[in-house]
């Protein structure tokens, strides 16, 4: 599915905006069929943006079910003999659409996009009543799970991931057309030899044409054409993408009769190689070291909405601390987050929803009994299907990003049964085939040692989060990082593959200091890390490390979450504390060999 562009034979329109607006508490919406009338008690609210926290309502910021957005669309006159097209970015975390009294299409998961042909609904120069119901249950059988609960006071949510339930249209809605004959998808890989690139493309048609391709440099000038739906383009002397250096080339794809171009569409692409060799991730051949977080949109109002001034002001500090790296914990982000990578050169581990698939660790922290997640437990074959489908779109929206160099597969999962490697074996093989290109992993939990965890054989790349000196040896660093150390060597002994760090850190209040670095001061997230990073500098497997997390973020309200997970360098308002001035030090340029 091509993203939605304006060129000479498309036309592209965003329906961001104030959309009408109501919650749904008594689900009655689908039976009064409020999608044949205005909405009913409708207030404005901002598209893109979570609905929870934009009006002053604890019952909508807490709200589980349906809520409605409603607006109407306007089909321009130029528009005859056009497919007709309408595109959600994103809807959290199922929906489903009408124009007018017309069901067009419905949609689970929550991170991806989805769209629907209008060609034989709407009439070019004719007005439009577009409705959308969006819902934020989830289930045993959803990615992510959940579990709905009817109490005295209403209907709550229970999850299993720490990081709040925003919910809503946090993407943009775009209505867009191609032409009747049209380009339909690209897949671009890559390859160096020498100083030479190699841009393989694979083009699917609809309708009458021949596929042309132009490869224009960053300064518009030719550097190499070439015909048919499969080919390779050479470039000579190619300028690489490469961390710090987001070298773009425009790949124009034209569909051609005679002396016509029925379609064209421009995709940027980076020329660049991505591979695992023994305890190495190396990009263009040369060793990469992963300096940069776990992070997680959300932000003050908009709560996952996604917004380009926050964007832009998060990769700004990301370049202030010296970070080349980032990690989309725990889910896909929007698409123009890895636009964005692409061009700064910024890395991308790009992770699937699937956070929460572990009994364990919600019997640890949730206050839950412990029990199997998989085989008797409650997650099975609906909940798998779920996500190997989330997989095949994921990859289907982002693999032409030179910026995404991983797979992540899930967060945190059980993974020292059987049942979980009979749950993932699926998983890792619809990601491994939808991608050949790509290294893929999953991120281990500290319940799943190097000895016991089953789905490392699965992996390229052993990803794992510790909380030494947090959740275990809570406050001692001398312990933490003695026994840091020692997980990481068995680690490093029992898997030929690369470790990178992808959770450490501690909770922090912004402004809380102390003499002796006591738990929850600024003193102690700055000296925690620096013990960590001691370790990391003495075992040569360790590939990188992602500090969890950039920035504090909002959750579930409870014991040990007052207004959310504090363990970011940077406070919710992007405001930083010691931490991040110690991970500046760092990982200025030139402030340790090797990263």
């Amino acid at each position: 599915m091509l993203r939605p562009q304006n060129s000479a034979t498309r036309d592209a329109r965003r329906l961001d905006g104030l959309w009408s607006f109501t919650h749904d508490p008594l689900s009655i919406g689908h039976t009064e069929h409020w999608w044949s009338a205005p909405l009913p008690d409708a207030v404005l609210l901002p598209v893109p943006s979570s609905f929870n926290d934009v009006l002053a309502q604890n019952d909508l910021r807490n709200h589980v079910g349906d809520v409605w957005y409603q607006r109407t669309i306007v089909v321009p006159f130029g528009w005859t003999d056009q497919r007709m097209l309408l595109r959600f970015d994103a809807a959290t975390h199922r929906a489903t659409v009408w124009i007018d009294d017309t069901l067009v299409i419905e949609h689970e998961g929550g991170y991806l996009p989805f769209e629907a042909d209008l060609t034989e609904i709407l009439e070019p120069g004719t007005s439009a009543r577009l409705t959308v119901c969006v819902n934020n249950e989830l289930s045993w059988a959803t990615i992510p799970p959940g579990v709905v609960e009817e109490t005295p006071n209403g209907r709550r949510l229970k999850t299993f991931h720490d990081f709040f339930n925003y919910a809503g249209l946090h993407r943009s809605v775009w209505l867009h057309t191609t032409p009747r004959a049209f380009i339909d998808d690209i897949r671009v890989t890559t390859d160096i030899d020498g100083r030479d690139g190699f841009i393989t493309c694979d083009v699917s048609t609809v309708g009458a044409g021949d596929v042309v391709l132009l490869l224009h440099d960053s300064d518009g000038q030719l550097v190499a054409q070439s015909e048919g739906n499969s080919s390779t383009l050479c470039v000579i002397y190619a300028q690489f993408w490469a961390p710090g250096q987001g070298n773009l080339y425009d790949l124009t794809v034209q569909l051609v009769e005679g002396s016509q171009v029925r379609d064209s569409y421009t995709l940027p692409v980076g020329i660049r190689t991505v591979e695992v060799r023994g305890s190495q991730f190396l990009i263009n051949g040369k060793p990469f070291y992963f300096k940069g977080f776990g992070m997680h949109e959300d932000h003050l109002v908009r709560g996952k909405g996604h917004d380009d001034a926050n964007m832009v002001h998060d990769f700004a500090l990301l370049e202030w601390i010296g970070a080349n790296s980032l990690r989309t914990s725990h889910y896909p982000y929007a698409e123009e987050v890895l636009d964005y990578a692409d061009r700064l050169g910024i890395v991308v581990i790009d992770e699937t929803a699937a956070v929460g698939l572990n009994l364990g660790v919600a019997g640890g922290l949730m206050g839950l009994p412990a029990s199997s997640t998989f085989g008797d437990g409650p997650v099975g074959a609906e909940s798998q299907s779920a996500l190997v489908q989330q997989i095949g779109e994921l990859i289907a929206r982002d693999r032409n990003h030179p910026s995404v160099v991983m797979w992540s597969i899930a967060n945190e999962p059980e993974s020292d049964t059987d049942a979980s490697v009979a749950y993932f074996e699926p998983a890792f093989a619809a990601a491994r085939a939808a991608d050949p290109t790509r290294p893929v992993g999953f991120v281990n939990v500290m319940l799943a040692p190097a000895d016991r965890c089953k789905l490392t054989p699965l992996a390229d790349v052993v990803m794992i989060n510790r909380y030494f000196g947090w959740y275990v040896d809570h406050g001692d660093l001398d312990a933490a990082e003695r026994n840091l150390e020692a997980e990481l060597r068995q680690w490093a002994s029992l898997h030929n593959k690369p470790i990178l760090i992808t959770e450490y850190g501690a909770d922090t209040i912004a402004g809380l200091h102390s003499i002796d670095a006591a738990p929850w001061s600024e003193e102690f997230q700055a000296e925690l890390l620096d013990r960590y990073h001691a370790v990391f500098d003495r075992i040569d497997e360790i590939v990188g490390e992602h500090v969890w997390n950039f920035a504090d973020f909002a959750t579930t309200a409870s014991f040990v979450r007052v207004e959310g997970n504090k363990k970011g360098v940077f406070t919710r308002d992007r405001r930083p504390k010691l931490a991040a001035h110690r991970l500046r030090d760092r990982w200025s340029p030139g402030a340790r060999s090797g990263i």
